[in-house]
């Protein structure tokens, strides 16, 4: 497996507190079958700065140290970018990581709780660019969970969304879940990662999100994620399924 998605680098944001723990991440994530991985450290998100230049140094040097400890993981230097009034700015200045080296996909960041009145606007400026937004943990995002069509209007624009593994198997709780499958049945996700942090709170879980994933859609689709991770890291095509607005659910019958 290839996860696009994972906070692996040591003592740089809310991801591994030191080197140990980052070995012991890693070696979890071979146990859980990942081969590749890409490193993606919190930028300009109001609390950590990691600039491009420091997460490829960085990644080198732990990529050095599982080669010395024969931990078969690769890692590639990227980044969870907050999407701020400042990203353009960020990006024409260099300091600004894709998934690949061709630069085609970024990951990026909404807040927690809203989804800001420049988002449509940004996504649209990084197209322009060449640069496809790869949406991350769409499904913990409060106002796409109560606004349902704000996210397929988001895709419709030519976004792709990355769902993490612990909230499709229900780490995060029912709700959470729920919206995980509601996205990923309805076509709006392309991607599944794990957004590693710690152990053992917020680990991989990538091998159980798959299994449910092929359980419940046969073995089709999880390749199709597989190969669309592998497409972030190459910087080549992503394959989509036919999208379909969510329907919010009735909480009460009328009377």
């Amino acid at each position: 497996m290839i996860d696009v998605h994972s906070h692996l680098l040591p003592n740089i944001d809310d991801g591994s507190s030191s080197l140990e723990a980052s070995i012991q991440l890693a070696r979890v994530a071979v146990m859980e079958g990942i081969t590749h991985s890409l490193v993606t450290p919190h930028h300009m998100d109001g609390q950590y700065i990691n600039h491009a230049a420091d997460v490829i140094n960085l990644t080198a040097v732990f990529q050095t140290e599982l080669d010395r400890l024969a931990i078969p993981l690769t890692v590639f230097p990227a980044q969870e970018v907050r999407l701020t009034s400042e990203l353009l700015t960020a990006l024409d200045a260099g300091d600004i990581l894709t998934t690949d080296t061709q630069g085609r996909f970024l990951l990026v960041e909404l807040p927690a709780n809203e989804v800001p009145l420049y988002t449509s606007e940004i996504l649209f400026q990084l197209q322009q660019r060449g640069i496809t937004p790869v949406i991350v943990h769409p499904e913990r995002n409060h106002r796409l969970m109560q606004e349902t069509r704000l996210l397929y209007d988001l895709v419709s624009q030519g976004a792709y969304t990355q769902v993490t593994a612990s909230s499709y198997v229900g780490v995060f709780g029912k709700a959470v879940m729920a919206f995980s499958e509601d996205i990923i049945r309805h076509g709006l996700a392309q991607i599944i990662a794990s957004d590693a942090h710690r152990l053992p709170g917020r680990q991989y879980n990538m091998a159980k999100a798959f299994e449910k994933l092929v359980a419940t859609y046969g073995t089709g689709l999880a390749t199709e994620f597989n190969e669309n991770a592998k497409a972030l890291i190459n910087g080549t095509s992503v394959s989509r399924q036919q999208i379909v607005p969510i329907k919010k659910k009735r909480l009460f019958s009328a009377y």
